[in-house]
């Protein structure tokens, strides 16, 4: 299965449901990426929100 990008939170994953916001709607078109390994110590996720540990995107289409 290929890696696709969940539309509400912006996470990459490859299972059919998006384990962060339970959602099921996805793109495969994206753009920047964002790896978060410490949310509580990263100036960068603190700026975007993000709260969990993970690969996110910058800009989804």
């Amino acid at each position: 299965m290929s890696k696709k990008v969940c539309k509400n939170c912006k996470l990459i994953v490859e299972q059919s449901e998006c384990p962060l916001c339970k959602g099921n709607q996805f793109s495969t078109t994206w753009q920047g990426r964002i790896n978060v390994l410490d949310p509580l110590k990263s100036k960068i996720a603190k700026n975007v929100k993000l709260t969990a540990k993970g690969e996110y995107v910058v800009k989804v289409r």
